[in-house]
């Protein structure tokens, strides 16, 4: 008998929504895979080393990792509106020379935020210290850190820290680009040869319809691994990031894609990725 795939996604409520089907061999035709729950910076790792079969990477990661694994066409993180925050104690807060905390240097949030600053903070800021996401609000509040990158579900819960919004990077990349925010990519490992990963990325799919199809199926999945997430927020956080995008990429989807890798690799930030590359 095969091996059964290894595959790692966050246990935030849009990829547990997302894979709930396909993780609990609800997809007709397709083994459950053998599931790690990790958070985005650890997932970057594991790409980089070629460690599992398939994972939720941040689009920041992949021109690394584009040798070894193919970008699925599914079951991602793009959208509108729902762009990372930077976050601090006293409003209109000026970033040179401070401290600021990510997610990731790998994420697409970082990718976006120096983007971002490239503008905003002529200055350039201070250290980049990189934390895990939930950690990020407190480190603001309690000023171990001078302003924070943020993803997920801090869009609705920042308020609750006393912090504010000094700016809000999906809101910049959108009307600059006038495309969606890319954050979250699906990949596989090309080894696995064509006909296998287009069976992958149909399991996908497919998973992503039956969590539509009914709502509730993965309730009890999402808020298991919701780290004690209200259930209204993990509904806020699903409405957000599962959407068109999740189910097909689509023109605008991969044409985001390729204008974050390119602005950014024309900032020195990430390698060139061939033209080619992204292509299923």
């Amino acid at each position: 008998m095969a091996e059964p795939l290894q595959i790692a996604y966050s246990p935030c409520p849009n990829d547990t929504f997302v894979f709930h089907a396909w993780a609990h061999g609800l997809v007709p035709g397709a083994a459950a895979p053998e599931v790690t729950f990790a958070d985005i910076d650890i997932t970057n790792g594991l790409a980089e080393r070629g460690e599992l079969d398939v994972l939720k990477i941040s689009y920041g990661q992949l021109p690394w990792v584009l040798d070894e694994y193919a970008l699925l066409p599914c079951g991602g993180a793009l959208g509108r509106g729902c762009g990372p925050l930077v976050l601090t104690r006293e409003p209109g807060t000026d970033l040179t020379g401070r401290r600021v905390a990510v997610p990731s240097e790998r994420s697409t949030a970082y990718l976006l935020f120096r983007l971002w600053a490239a503008k905003a903070v002529p200055g350039g800021f201070g250290e980049i210290v990189v934390l895990p996401f939930h950690e990020i609000m407190p480190a603001v509040r309690d000023g171990r850190v001078d302003a924070g990158l943020v993803i997920h579900e801090a869009r609705f819960t920042y308020q609750q820290y006393g912090l504010h919004k000094l700016a809000d990077m999906g809101e910049a990349w959108e009307q600059d680009t006038g495309l969606p925010i890319p954050l979250g990519a699906i990949i596989a490992r090309r080894s696995l040869g064509a006909e296998r990963l287009r069976e992958l990325a149909a399991a996908v799919r497919t998973s992503v319809e039956l969590a539509w199809q009914d709502p509730s199926a993965s309730r009890r999945y999402v808020l298991a691994h919701a780290q004690e997430m209200d259930p209204d927020v993990a509904d806020q956080h699903i409405a957000l990031y599962v959407n068109e995008f999740t189910a097909d990429l689509g023109e605008a989807g991969y044409a985001a894609v390729r204008g974050l890798l390119t602005r950014a690799a024309a900032e020195g930030l990430v390698p060139a990725v061939d033209p080619g590359a992204l292509d299923f």
